[in-house]
């Protein structure tokens, strides 16, 4: 549940935890650019991809595409909430929205008003991984971005301090604090990871927050905003030559900060269930069960999402009919998995109840549909569909250059871009065997945490918020 200024919209595979990141926003610039040039019918992703590193160890992926005059680029830096300590959790969300904040030569808020002049529209978000800023503009002026994300990585001088740190507070009460669903994500969040970083919410406590000092940010900026710790991904219809030159003369000068510090914590095997419960206000009771699981360096990932993707998505999935059509005991269901977190995390699944439902009697119909994909593999069928709907949200979610450029960026922070392309090949290798077998080993009790949200009365007041990556 990453947040920001202008409030937030979800993006990536909306996960409830805190993740990232981004696919609303991918949607939502989708609508606006499209993007699969002519003639990459059969080729990968990654075919056209010039790739260089600058001498201060800053990466860059350059990928023309013409299919409309326009150009997208995005700096991604390899700090999240994830590399945070206790006692200065939010400490990346809030350095995101000082970077809006001005630098030594850029005053605040004219980072944003300067690619506006310029036609183009930028934006930022934070995740429990990395932090991504990102400009889609005309081609004409992909110099504009350029030069501002530059500027900002080296001359970071931001103002306004107190006010924008009130800002991220004021955000947290309203997605987190007055929203009931959220603050029922995070504390399950908390209860599931008990060593790792992923114990605390991308927007941070309450508390540490309002402990946050300038000196704090600067700091955390020295370290984690140096070009060592970087990657520049740029997309769009220009010469690729041309704009690699233009990123080299902007960013190749600007010295690295001290080396960021690795995660090295590891957080140990669950071997129990564990069950919370939150107390308050709400609308409607709501349930989370949240399943320890690996991420993109186990091949079990495939498997995952497409166990994800049989159990929630459509009206004809195993969940939304037994649930919400034929029992009619839930207003919404869903299963949620992200592989492409750097650790191991969770697949989520979540429900909100219809009024008088119990709890218990919701749960046991889920824990069924669960055991039922555990005992049998689902039918060819099924499984086919299934895979049909997950590989064509990852092609049709290429329709944009913004999402190509996130898909880079994603792979190439996880060690290598390449890695987009095994993706398809992934999905499609995936039996019917293997969906029942995953199910049967990480989605058991021992290894679930499941909180409850048991209403107390009625809010005072429409919950504000939503769940995902926190984009300004």
């Amino acid at each position: 549940m990453p947040s920001s200024r202008l409030n937030c919209v979800q993006v990536m595979n909306s996960r409830l935890s805190n993740r990232a990141f981004v696919f609303t926003v991918v949607a939502w610039l989708a609508l606006w650019v499209a993007v699969l040039p002519a003639g990459r019918a059969g080729a990968t992703l990654s075919d056209a991809v010039r790739v260089s590193t600058l001498p201060n160890g800053l990466r860059v992926l350059v990928l023309e595409n013409h299919k409309a005059p326009v150009a997208a680029f995005v700096v991604f830096y390899k700090v999240g909430s994830r590399n945070e300590q206790f006692g200065k959790t939010g400490i990346s969300h809030l350095v995101e929205h000082l970077m809006f904040r001005g630098t030594k030569t850029v005053g605040p808020e004219e980072f944003s008003r300067i690619i506006q002049e310029n036609g183009g529209m930028d934006n930022a978000f934070t995740t429990e991984d990395y932090t991504a800023y990102f400009e889609v503009i005309n081609k004409d002026h992909f110099d504009v971005p350029i030069r501002l994300e530059a500027d900002r990585m080296a001359n970071f001088a931001p103002q306004g301090f107190d006010s924008e740190k009130a800002v991220v507070i004021e955000e947290r009460r309203l997605r987190t604090e007055d929203n009931p669903q959220d603050a029922l994500f995070e504390i399950a969040q908390a209860q599931a990871f008990v060593e790792h970083p992923y114990h605390w919410p991308v927007i941070g406590w309450m508390n540490d927050l309002k402990g946050l000092t300038l000196d704090d940010a600067l700091r955390y900026h020295q370290v984690y905003y140096s070009p060592q710790n970087a990657i520049i991904v740029a997309v769009g219809d220009f010469n690729a030559a041309e704009v690699e030159r233009k990123i080299s003369e902007s960013f190749a000068t600007i010295k690295n900060g001290p080396k960021a510090p690795p995660v090295t914590q590891v957080e140990p095997p669950q071997k129990g269930e564990r069950q919370v419960e939150l107390r308050r206000p709400a609308e409607l009771p709501a349930v989370a069960v949240g399943f320890h699981t690996p991420n993109y360096r186990n091949t079990d990932s495939f498997a995952l999402e497409v166990a994800a993707e049989i159990l929630s998505d459509g009206k004809s999935s195993r969940l939304y009919k037994k649930l919400v059509v034929d029992r009619r005991m839930v207003v919404s269901v869903d299963a949620d998995y992200d592989r492409l977190s750097f650790d191991p995390n969770l697949l989520w699944i979540t429900a909100q109840l219809r009024p008088q439902v119990k709890v218990q009697d919701a749960l046991g119909e889920i824990n069924g549909e669960i055991a039922a994909l555990r005992a049998s593999p689902p039918d060819p069928q099924e499984l086919q569909k299934a895979k049909n709907l997950v590989q064509a949200s990852f092609v049709y979610g290429q329709d944009s250059i913004f999402r190509e450029a996130m898909l880079l960026g994603q792979y190439e922070m996880l060690g290598d871009y390449r890695m987009v392309d095994q993706y398809l090949p992934g999905i499609d290798s995936v039996t019917s065997a293997d969906v029942s077998r995953v199910a049967a080993e990480y989605m058991s009790q021992p290894q679930r945490t499941l909180a409850i949200l048991i209403p107390t009365g009625m809010l005072p007041h429409p919950a504000a918020g939503g769940g995902g990556a926190i984009v300004r």
